[in-house]
């Protein structure tokens, strides 16, 4: 997964932006050496926060956020290549549901994918107009300080999950509290119906 951030992040900003984050991140150590193509969870949440707060630093809270939030999408995309034949969301059967249940499914697979293969504590909720993506273990804010919710690059995640799995449609996406701003969880709020 930290291989994946890191090509994410190289395909949005270039090469060289990423060595300049890393290099204000304090995390020289991954220029020319990201994370290896495995399953191991060497890539820690501190080092996660750090780069994502260095991007915050770099270009401000406006331009790191459009970048973290590009950035999600693209993992998003890197991810499907890389985990998609083995949680089954390319399958036939699974395009062929409905979009409410393709919308269920895809966030109950997603979210194991990430309580499995990462150190993020996840779990979903829904009322009758949103689904919940809870975060009760962060890495996008992890021992980060904010004051509003900054978890961009896991609403990117979801934005392009959204889309991918509705065959391009777009929906409301919005982080309404944020670990890092001192609330108990990271929530974000997904609009059941696509906006178009």
């Amino acid at each position: 997964m930290g291989r994946i951030i890191f090509l994410a992040l190289e395909e949005v900003m270039g090469r060289n932006g990423v060595n300049a984050v890393l290099n204000l991140a304090r995390l020289q150590k991954y220029i020319g050496n990201y994370p290896p193509n495995n399953f191991a969870q060497e890539f820690p949440f501190t080092e996660v926060g750090q780069l994502l707060q260095a991007l915050d630093e770099m270009y401000g809270p406006r331009g790191g956020r459009g970048l973290a939030l590009r950035a999600g999408r693209a993992c998003l995309k890197l991810g499907i290549q890389d985990f998609g034949p083995m949680l089954g969301i390319a399958d036939l059967t699974f395009r062929l549901l409905p979009l409410g249940m393709k919308l269920k499914v895809g966030f109950e697979v997603l979210a194991q994918m990430f309580n499995k293969f990462t150190d993020h504590l996840i779990r979903l909720g829904e009322d009758e107009q949103y689904y919940y993506w809870v975060m009760e273990r962060c890495g996008a804010c992890w021992g980060r300080k904010s004051d509003s919710p900054c978890c961009h690059l896991a609403v990117g995640i979801l934005e392009e999950a959204l889309y991918w799995v509705s065959g391009g449609e777009n929906f409301y996406v919005e982080e309404v509290s944020c670990i890092a701003t001192g609330e108990k969880n990271c929530t974000i709020l997904i609009s059941k119906q696509p906006l178009d």
